[in-house]
């Protein structure tokens, strides 16, 4: 089993959440249904990146990382320059 590291982004209000799963289409899933807390109100929800991880301490330990970041969307084009 893998777990997940995902930033899904509100393209409606500019906004990003960050957040880990071991299923993450069933998690985005959530994000965007009536069922959400936090996140119901900046709906709807886009998948821009996710990385997956072994254990749910190191998907954690990413999740922790990311959250940090002072700039996500200056991480995010740095990934995607990476990337390709």
């Amino acid at each position: 089993m893998t777990f997940s590291v995902y930033i899904l982004r509100s393209e409606k209000f500019d906004k990003y959440y960050i957040g880990q799963t071991k299923d993450l289409k069933a998690r985005i899933e959530l994000h965007n249904s009536s069922r959400a807390k936090w996140t119901k109100r900046y709906q709807p929800w886009v998948l821009v990146h996710f990385e997956e991880f072994e254990t749910r301490s190191v998907a954690m330990k990413r999740e922790k990382e990311l959250k940090s970041l002072k700039d996500i969307r200056r991480h995010l084009e740095q990934l995607k320059t990476e990337c390709g």
